[in-house]
């Protein structure tokens, strides 16, 4: 009878062993999902404010938490400038980090300052966050090749790698991936317009070098 009664119950117990199973699984990958996309989720849930800065070569479209810039990007496609506000509430202005980061952005285009120091973080791989760490080191007025830039990263085969990083960076300027150029001098890609990338380029060396232009 007991042998019966095990029988009848086995199935029922390889649900349950399944079920178990099933979502151990799921919370241990949730869990590793969890590790290594904390940063990303918090910073999507964030509250954004958004600001519209006129520069002398467009538009750039700015977007902040409360504490970083998260985004300083060239929009080709607005007009007009606008006040910091939330995608919410569209209530706040006056965000005191994008504030800061507008006067930054105002002397260095007036060539009174060659390097930022407001708050700011992006979100991208491990190889990424390397390659805009390196960038940082590039100084104002100078350029550098990709691959130069792939031996100071010890990694000569990654110069295609390396292009991709650059093209990914959401802080221009700040982050100054316009300052990479081919090994034979040529401006090669920008996401912000090679033009911007020239002007960019012309603007630092004037302050820098005493020099009209660099190409």
């Amino acid at each position: 009878m007991a042998f019966i009664a095990f029988c009848i119950n086995l199935p029922s117990l390889l649900i349950v062993f399944m079920v178990s199973c099933i979502s151990s699984s799921k919370e241990l990958h949730f869990s590793q999902i969890n590790k290594h996309s904390s940063k990303f989720f918090n910073i999507f849930l964030m509250p954004i404010q958004i600001s519209f800065f006129n520069s002398p070569i467009g538009i750039l479209e700015i977007k902040a938490s409360d504490e970083y810039i998260h985004s300083l990007l060239f929009n080709s496609t607005l007009k007009s400038t606008g006040n910091v506000f939330n995608i919410e509430s569209k209530e706040q202005n006056n965000h005191p980090v994008i504030v800061e980061c507008e006067r930054q952005l105002t002397e260095y285009f007036d060539g009174d300052r060659t390097a930022f120091d407001f708050p700011f973080q992006q979100e991208g791989s491990a190889f990424q966050q390397q390659i805009w760490a390196e960038l940082l080191k590039i100084p104002f007025g100078r350029t550098i090749s990709y691959l130069k830039l792939s031996k100071r990263i010890q990694n000569v085969k990654a110069i295609r790698a390396i292009g991709t990083a650059n093209g990914s960076n959401a802080i221009s300027i700040v982050v100054p991936c316009h300052r990479v150029i081919g090994s034979n001098g040529d401006l090669t890609g920008y996401s912000g317009d090679l033009w911007r990338k020239k002007w960019l380029l012309d603007h630092e060396g004037k302050f820098a070098n005493g020099v009209q232009t660099l190409f």
